[in-house]
């Protein structure tokens, strides 16, 4: 009964298929090395699961969003639990994908015919710098205030264009309740449907291109 089932659900879906295609597949002699992509993608996930539980009750405004922090941390079950593994996520999340890279880069995985794969990569190191930028504003304390302060001033000081800038990631000349929900919105998003779209291409590019194994001596 049990296999009469799962013959007719892979008939229509073409399950066996997807297996051999995506899981099924000769790599490389490799090591733990070769396993940060996966590391990221689990970290990724990680993060979306907890910054969901914790939008249940985070509120986005200067008047609540501190309090709404303190009272994650102090009355809601585990709260505590939730916020530190999505705070200390983020942070190991930026680590692992700054790694993943230097690896990529040691093992010249960057060559045709993964240029595209390396820059799909690339992309994702720079939004995910820009998850941890826009999230750190969001406990509207002193230390996010002046720290987001500093940093939308440095991208301010572009030339011809940083005046543009600034505004934009600001709402207005100086950091106020547009600029906690502009962050908000890009944080919880805009980011992560960009870093979903291209996970997606970068997965696609390592199925269809294969692990690019340790370089031989005449590479």
């Amino acid at each position: 009964m049990k296999q009469s089932i799962m013959q007719w659900i892979d008939e229509r879906l073409g399950l066996t298929t997807v297996y051999q295609v995506l899981l099924d597949r000769k790599v490389p002699k490799v090591n733990w090395w070769f396993t940060l992509g996966s590391a990221n993608l689990f970290l990724f996930a990680l993060q979306v699961l907890t910054g969901m539980m914790l939008t249940v009750y985070y509120v986005p405004s200067p008047d609540h969003a501190y309090d709404s922090i303190q009272y994650i941390m102090t009355d809601v079950s585990f709260g505590w639990l939730i916020r530190g593994i999505h705070h200390w996520g983020a942070s190991v999340m930026v680590l692992v994908v700054f790694i993943h890279m230097v690896h990529t880069f040691t093992y010249a995985a960057y060559k045709y015919p993964r240029e595209i794969t390396w820059l799909s990569g690339v992309l994702l190191l720079l939004t995910t710098l820009g998850m941890g930028f826009t999230g750190y504003l969001l406990p509207w304390n002193q230390k996010a205030y002046w720290a987001t302060t500093v940093g939308t001033s440095i991208a301010g000081s572009v030339p011809f264009i940083g005046d543009w800038i600034l505004k934009v990631l600001r709402g207005g000349s100086d950091l106020s309740a547009v600029t906690l929900a502009r962050f908000f919105s890009v944080h919880i998003w805009w980011l992560p449907a960009a870093i979903a779209a291209i996970v997606g291409i970068h997965l696609y590019l390592v199925v269809r291109l294969g692990v690019a194994g340790p370089p031989t001596k005449d590479e």
